[in-house]
């Protein structure tokens, strides 16, 4: 068996920005489907995501084009190579992957999609790109308005092509397709193929090699399955106690309505979360991702959004607080643990009247999970999510003002949340290193909080008053509106991750 990207084919050149990321050794899909893309031939993988075939089709991609490039002028408006990407957020991660790769190549890269102005993106592509990656909707849009040309495409990749079909963007990828030269190159990645992708595969690519390799349903031996059967009241705190632990988390909400409130919940209770889902702009959505992808905020709180696509390194543990409708969603949510041969645990959430719909779901997706009865206080909680709890209070700081400034603070979590206007101190901050401390009027019905001018590192020591509660597993403050992380020792406690 292959072992090596060397052995595959792939240029020494690009093997050390691999080398430089720690990528040393091939995933299936990558073994399977190099040797046919890299010499230039349709390609069809199935594969999950998190199976890695981003790189799959950016190898062969970067390859070609840096090949061909003393032969291919640059061009305006006219790129060289695209990648369709179904969302913004996977549209970004292909760019995160593709740049290191360009850099050696010496390609120019590009990345489109809605919800942030247009102008830049005309300009660079104006300019001449090699390799542009974009969502259907802000592409067609450029098109036309005569700012792109997919005439001179050489390499064409659709991802996630299922998830396309999902979201109902078929039709403009069918349009864009139609625009690329029959004969260039042609790769369509896709976690199934149905249908709809098969009507894909007949009308664009040519004698297409077919690869499987992790399926759908395999991350589901590399997980631990379980079903927590909660009261309703319970539920916000069985969550609390499992985004407290040690690690990142992410926790799937049904609706936009519903991840925003729980980041909210979860904030007010001492876990710093973000959200993610469709109501958020784009800068928001970025500014979130980025801080659960640096663990400021370790627990991000999504709506199916993040379901397909996303990467995050170290997710040990996801939790679907709300369980989705079909199975297909709870394999795919269930899919940003157990990545890259690591393993993950997966919990869903259920009250009393969603115990048909859960166990239908289950039976669907193939999995026997272990169903147990808890409360905020059993023990399985601690061995679900291993470590010692830790809350901050106030949550995670959205916004960090410079030192000096004055921005609103936010109401406290005490039961009502009255917005006030926070005062900059000159005194040290308690937590985090800090240069400043921030206290907010107090809101109605709860104490005021104040968001932190935040040192570099959010996992810095704490100094603080704590006193130990709930079994002397947490521990409450009073810090003035300062963001202080508390653990159950005495004296100083050290900040949330």
């Amino acid at each position: 068996m292959t072992s090596s990207f060397a052995d595959l084919g792939v240029p020494a050149s690009l093997l050390s920005a691999l080398n430089e990321r720690g990528i040393t050794s091939p995933t299936p899909i990558q073994a399977a489907t190099l040797p046919d893309s890299l010499a230039g031939r349709d390609v069809l993988g199935r594969g999950r995501t998190g199976s890695g075939k981003t790189y799959a089709f950016l190898l062969p991609l970067t390859t070609r084009l840096m090949a061909d490039r003393a032969a291919t002028a640059r061009r305006g408006r006219a790129p060289r190579a695209l990648v369709l990407a179904p969302t913004r957020e996977l549209a970004r991660q292909i760019e995160e992957s593709l740049a290191p790769l360009a850099q050696v190549a010496g390609l120019s890269t590009l990345t489109i999609f809605g919800g942030v102005g247009q102008n830049p993106q005309v300009r660079a592509l104006q300019a001449g790109v090699d390799v542009l990656v974009a969502t259907p909707g802000r592409l067609e849009d450029l098109i036309g308005q005569g700012h792109v040309d997919l005439g001179h495409i050489q390499v064409t990749v659709l991802d996630e092509a299922d998830h396309m079909s999902d979201l109902g963007f078929l039709p403009a990828v069918k349009r864009l397709l139609d625009r690329t030269p029959r004969r260039g190159q042609r790769m369509l990645f896709s976690a199934t193929l149905d249908g709809a992708i098969d009507v894909l595969v007949k009308r664009y690519l040519d004698a297409p090699v077919t690869h499987h390799a992790d399926s759908a349903q395999s991350p589901v031996s590399a997980m631990t399955h379980h079903v927590l059967h909660v009261d309703a009241a319970e539920r916000v705190h069985v969550l609390t106690d499992l985004g407290a632990a040690p690690g990142k988390v992410i926790m799937f909400t049904r609706t936009k309505h519903g991840a925003k409130k729980l980041a909210k919940q979860l904030n007010a209770a001492g876990v710093p979360a973000v959200d993610l889902h469709g109501n958020l702009s784009q800068n928001a959505r970025v500014r979130n991702l980025d801080a659960f992808s640096s663990g400021q905020a370790p627990t991000l709180v999504a709506t199916d959004i993040a379901a397909r696509g996303i990467h995050v390194d170290d997710v040990a543990l996801v939790v679907h607080a709300d369980p989705p409708v079909e199975h297909k969603a709870y394999l795919h949510r269930s899919g940003r643990t157990a990545r890259a041969g690591n393993e993950g645990t997966v919990v869903t959430l259920m009250t009393d009247d969603q115990v048909r719909d859960v166990r239908s779901l289950t039976r669907a997706a193939g999995i026997k999970p272990v169903t147990t009865r808890v409360d905020r206080r059993h023990p399985l909680l601690s061995d679900l999510a291993p470590g010692e709890r830790t809350l901050v209070p106030g949550g995670y700081a959205v916004e960090v003002p410079p030192q000096g400034s004055s921005r609103p603070g936010r109401g406290g979590s005490g039961g009502g949340g009255g917005r006030g206007r926070g005062q900059s101190s000159g005194a040290p901050s308690s937590s985090r290193g800090g240069s400043g401390q921030r206290t907010g009027r107090q809101g109605a019905g709860g104490q005021g909080r104040g968001r932190s001018q935040a040192g570099a590192d959010r996992r810095g020591q704490a100094g603080g008053q704590g006193q130990s509660r709930s079994g002397g597993r947490r521990a409450a403050a009073s810090s003035g509106g300062s963001v202080v992380a508390f653990s159950t020792s005495s004296g100083g406690g050290r900040g949330r991750r």
